[in-house]
């Protein structure tokens, strides 16, 4: 059965090319293109899908809004965040709604294959550099031990950092 892969993206030319890379890769099949988060909020309740890459810069509601709204609508959908943006404020604020992932616009088409594949296992893919991002605020936040990561999370959030999957 392949993977349902929907697709919110307001840029014509980059939409098109995601949705013919997800429907010619094997295993995967795209189900649905929008232009914005409100086309994508009225659509994927109709037409369920498994993994869903979002932008964060649409016209009206922003993609993170949307990710928190898909999450209301449809629990089991993945959102995987596919932008430029690579700031602090925006990966949080998009994880903080439910997205699963975050990956950047410039990752090779094998790797955002390989990103739903994983996303669509139950991992959480980001880009190599978004991972160091996340790793470098946990290291600055301090708070009582109790709040604070144990070796062992550390080691894993570095693993991570360097490009490593779940497994």
């Amino acid at each position: 059965m392949p993977i349902k892969v929907a697709i919110v993206e307001d840029e014509t030319r980059l939409r098109a090319s995601l949705a013919g890379m997800i429907s010619g890769a094997p295993g995967f099949c795209c189900t649905g293109a929008y232009a914005s988060g409100e086309e994508a909020l009225r659509e994927l309740p109709r037409h369920p899908v498994d993994v869903v890459l979002m932008d964060i810069n649409l016209p009206q509601i922003s993609g993170v809004e949307c990710t928190g709204r898909l999450q209301d609508l449809l629990p089991g959908v993945q959102v995987m965040m596919l932008t430029v943006y690579d700031d602090a404020e925006r990966i949080f604020g998009a994880l903080e709604m439910g997205a699963s992932g975050y990956l950047l616009k410039r990752t090779p088409p094998k790797e955002i294959l390989r990103a739903i594949r994983e996303v669509h296992a139950g991992g959480a893919p980001m880009s190599s550099s978004i991972a160091r991002l996340v790793v470098r605020s946990f290291a600055r936040r301090v708070g009582p031990p109790a709040m604070q990561l144990t070796r062992r999370e550390k080691e894993v959030l570095a693993f991570v950092a360097q490009g490593y999957t779940s497994k």
